[in-house]
């Protein structure tokens, strides 16, 4: 049966869509990403790449190196296979900045087309800017600032405002060019960036705002401070530092032989060479631009061509809330029980008159969505499974506090309200204000189910609300038996969060 070649739908994958593929071929990487269907929160299905290294020479030879180009070519022949194994039929395949400067990359694209059976986009600069631009209008929530794209051969730089874009541009400073560029001098180097940022429109508009760092050599800095600072989270998407701390590392970066950096393990060893160019680049920038902090985006230029595909009315929607929608269909045991539960906490909290933010608003029903994915992990271990689950989840449109409260607040759902099995920095992270927000909406969730067995259709005939001196279960006669001693001492640890008593009260 197992050699039978068969048709069947993977239950872990949602059904909404055909699977979409992006071969990106750039100067340092050729990659594969096939994305379980095009969305507002697109997820990854397949990521692989190999370190072809096409523009290493590129700017004193001005030619891909033959080396580069062959090892480029395999990659793409071995993706071909791939996707089509995977039934990928919406392959997009684009080359940036070694294909566009060398005098041989239109052979190279000939070639690569034979390959892929695809037509190539050789994308200009300005392109590149716009499509990262559009990578981190994707990813996060109305972002304000100036986009870094840092690639093998070219720097893009961008303005984003929301859903607005600036004018960008694209220089020379991708840490293979700048390598060869400065023929291996770090000092030569510096000078070579110097004189290709200062001055430039989108350095000066940096001033007191957000630095959003794209690319795998940002990325690679961005986890090796992560590994230094004992940081709780290891997800690189939203990561964010003053921007005065992140110039005290890239400057330490520069300095040493990246090979005797504490946590260097952590970067591919493909990597490490162009490390401290990457850090010379970004040292500038800050020095030059004084954002206020860098934020790291996993999204970028593959996104953004994602993004630019959605039509205006799926640009507009969360994607967080549709991550945690498709979490919901996904794992939970009644995903139709999830919006039951956003009205019952909504009627909870307006009656606590909990003062929330849009944002804190937009959290707590992101987490109701996620309340019941870890149901079918033992009973001892749903909470913690379900903390890490949602703190390591590839999520988008949420910073680390936000994602830190979503883990907490379910993990006080599974667990109950102790602190038993939460690190003293993932509470810190979350800051006092959200950590006691998830630990109320944890103590609500924890009545709600108890009183639902996680079906819909209970909730909405209930009420739970507060008086001045009490926390209020409201029960109909007919469904009297559900307010069980179990619901009723979980009712009691919820008032004990808000200074008030519990109590039980029935209608027809």
């Amino acid at each position: 049966m197992a050699a039978e070649s068969q048709s069947f739908a993977a239950h872990g994958r949602l059904a909404l869509g055909a699977p979409v593929a992006i071969i990106d071929i750039g100067s340092n990487s050729v990659r594969l990403v096939v994305y379980e269907h095009l969305s507002r929160s697109p997820t990854p299905i397949f990521n692989e790449k190999e370190m072809a290294g096409l523009g290493r020479g590129v700017a004193s030879t001005g030619e891909l190196a033959n080396d580069a180009v062959e090892k480029a070519l395999k990659a793409l022949q071995r993706f071909r296979i791939l996707w089509e194994a995977m039934d990928v039929r919406d392959v997009r395949v684009i080359a940036t900045a070694a294909v566009r400067y060398a005098r041989n990359g239109p052979a190279f694209i000939e070639q690569a087309e034979a390959i892929c059976g695809r037509p190539i986009e050789l994308i200009s600069g300005d392109r590149e800017a716009h499509l990262s631009a559009l990578g981190v209008i994707s990813g996060f929530a109305a972002p304000d600032g100036i986009v870094g794209d840092l690639g093998g051969g070219s720097l893009e730089l961008i303005g984003v405002s929301g859903a607005s874009i600036g004018s960008g541009v694209s220089v020379p400073l991708g840490g293979l060019a700048l390598l060869d560029r400065s023929g291996g001098s770090l000092k030569a180097a510096e000078k070579i960036v110097r004189d290709e940022l200062d001055h430039l429109p989108q350095v000066e508009a940096m001033k007191g705002r957000n630095f959003y760092a794209v690319g795998g050599t940002w990325r690679a800095l961005a986890k090796l401070h992560q590994r230094q600072a004992n940081y709780p989270l290891s997800v690189m998407h939203g990561y964010t530092v003053p921007a005065r701390d992140v110039a005290d590392f890239a400057r330490m970066v520069e300095r040493v032989d990246a090979d005797i950096l504490d946590q260097i393990e952590a970067v591919s060893s493909a990597r490490r060479p162009l490390l401290a160019y990457g850090a010379l680049v970004l040292d500038h920038l800050i020095k030059r631009g004084k954002p206020r902090v860098v934020v790291v985006s996993a999204q970028g230029v593959r996104e953004g061509l994602l993004h630019e595909q959605l039509d205006p009315a799926e640009r507009a929607l969360d994607p967080l809330l549709c991550a945690a929608e498709d979490y919901n269909t996904l794992r939970s045991r009644d995903p139709a029980h999830a919006g039951d539960l956003i009205g019952f906490v909504d009627t909870f909290f307006a009656s606590a008159g909990i003062e929330e933010s849009p944002e804190e608003r937009r959290l707590r029903h992101a987490a109701c969505l996620l309340a019941d994915i870890g149901w079918r992990a033992h009973p001892d271990y749903r909470g913690e499974q379900s903390l890490n689950v949602i703190a390591h989840a590839a999520f988008i449109g949420l910073d680390h506090p936000g994602r830190a409260y979503l883990s907490m607040a379910v993990f006080y759902r599974y667990a109950g309200l102790k602190e038993d099995g939460i690190s003293l920095r993932l509470r810190e992270l979350t800051g006092p204000r959200l950590l006691d927000r998830a630990r109320i909406l944890g103590g609500v969730m924890r009545v709600a189910f108890l009183l639902s067995a996680a079906m819909n259709g209970i909730l909405p005939r209930m009420a739970l609300g507060t008086t001045d001196k009490k926390v209020v279960l409201t029960v109909p006669r007919a469904l009297n038996s559900l307010a069980s001693d179990r619901v009723a001492s979980r009712l009691k640890q919820l008032a004990k969060l808000l200074g008030k008593d519990a109590s039980i009260a029935w209608r027809d």
